[in-house]
């Protein structure tokens, strides 16, 4: 080139130049094709905002399906005998999974939380009281009552009964 600039690729690159020449006109009757160097955005206004302002229909966390009657009591047992196995962690795992799925297991799930918490009180006021000999009865006697009162709060479940633990501290409120 005689002019003393380098040719440049005219391959769509960022920092490629079109060409040189002139640009062809528009077809007649026909869309006018974008201008060099891409398209141009629409004016402001141009366009309406869709979806913005007010979640669609459909989208959003999905809602939690209630529990049939026979599933509400299963899970209600397993909630209050879990404490028996895995201390407080099964309630808690169950209040958190199934609140939401209706007001029978959510009031199970309250109730065995609530419980498991006050015997794990209970559990450590008595490792507390071991340095006297007092805390060794203690233990026995808070096992014996979380283990009797589980049952109990399972057996009521199971019959579809509401049931709330007689000395249970209510930590966590419906």
């Amino acid at each position: 080139m005689s002019d003393g600039q380098t040719p440049s690729p005219a391959d769509g690159t960022p920092g490629s130049v079109p060409p040189a020449g002139p640009t062809p006109p528009p077809p007649a009757g026909g869309p006018t094709p974008p201008p060099p160097g891409g398209p141009t955005p629409p004016p402001p206004g141009a366009y309406p905002q869709q979806g913005y302002a007010q979640p669609q229909p459909g989208y959003g966390p999905p809602q939690a399906a209630p529990l049939s009657p026979s599933d509400e009591k299963m899970w209600a047992i397993l909630l209050h005998l879990s404490p028996i196995i895995i201390s407080f962690i099964g309630p808690l795992i169950g209040y958190f999974v199934l609140k939401d799925r209706g007001p029978f297991i959510r009031h199970h799930a309250i109730q065995a939380l609530n419980f498991t918490i006050t015997m794990a009180i209970g559990y450590a006021i008595s490792v507390v009281l071991m340095f006297v000999v007092i805390g060794i009865f203690t233990y026995f006697a808070v096992a014996i009552v979380s283990v009797v009162f589980a049952i109990i709060a399972a057996v009521k479940a199971n019959q579809g009964e509401y049931y709330k633990y007689p000395f249970a501290i209510q930590f966590v409120k419906a």
